[in-house]
């Protein structure tokens, strides 16, 4: 058994959805060992920096928040697909060159390597692909860049697998990960109203 970390690690200088600052984590040292005898530290984070999961009321007035979806629909067995050869956007017709199964967690492989800055070209799951992807019933998507979707004036994607009731995690790191199966674990911190939280994400290759 292998587990492969795909979270991407929190930092005061990460790389954040659009290079926004609001969404730079602050981390402020409360406490110190040597005057407390413990380190204690505050951190301020946005609920979609980093890798994350974004909960159905991130993009539906009435959807369900991230502390009321039940935390098996983030384990399950995975699909990782690579993409990293397609540019600008995946589609249908992309996704049809693989079997989905149903109940099937599906991570989207994009990029061989983590930018040091953020790609405002990155490509992105286009309402055909998310259409085809509800349509055959998958448990959650996944990508391994800080959005699912651009140049999208409804947020189209967000709302076709929201309605279907399928999860999307976000800012995963795929780099060290080659297509295939495997096991996901990607639980999101368990926020009250929560539009979306952190997660940190596994992928286990081999039986547990």
């Amino acid at each position: 058994m292998r587990v492969i970390d795909i979270s991407r690690t929190i930092a005061a200088d990460m790389v954040v959805y659009k290079d926004k600052p609001e969404k730079m984590p602050q981390m402020v040292q409360t406490k110190s060992f040597a005057e407390h005898g413990a380190n204690e530290t505050v951190i301020n984070i946005d609920s979609h920096t980093g890798t994350h999961a974004d909960a159905f009321f991130h993009m539906l007035e009435k959807g369900k928040t991230i502390e009321q979806i039940p935390a098996d629909r983030f384990i399950g067995p995975c699909q990782v697909l690579d993409f990293t050869k397609v540019k600008d956007k995946i589609t249908e017709k992309d996704l049809g060159k693989f079997k989905v199964a149903r109940n099937e967690i599906i991570l989207l492989k994009t990029k061989k390597k983590i930018e040091g800055t953020f790609n405002f070209s990155f490509t992105y799951l286009d309402k055909t692909a998310a259409a085809y992807l509800a349509k055959k019933g998958v448990k959650l998507v996944g990508i391994d860049e800080l959005g699912i979707e651009r140049d999208q004036e409804k947020h189209d994607t967000h709302v076709i697998l929201f309605k279907k009731g399928i999860p999307i995690v976000e800012g995963l790191d795929l780099t060290k990960v080659k297509q295939g199966k495997y096991l996901f674990i990607g639980l999101p911190v368990k926020i009250k109203q929560g539009d979306g939280a952190p997660v940190r994400a596994v992928l286990v290759d081999g039986k547990l």
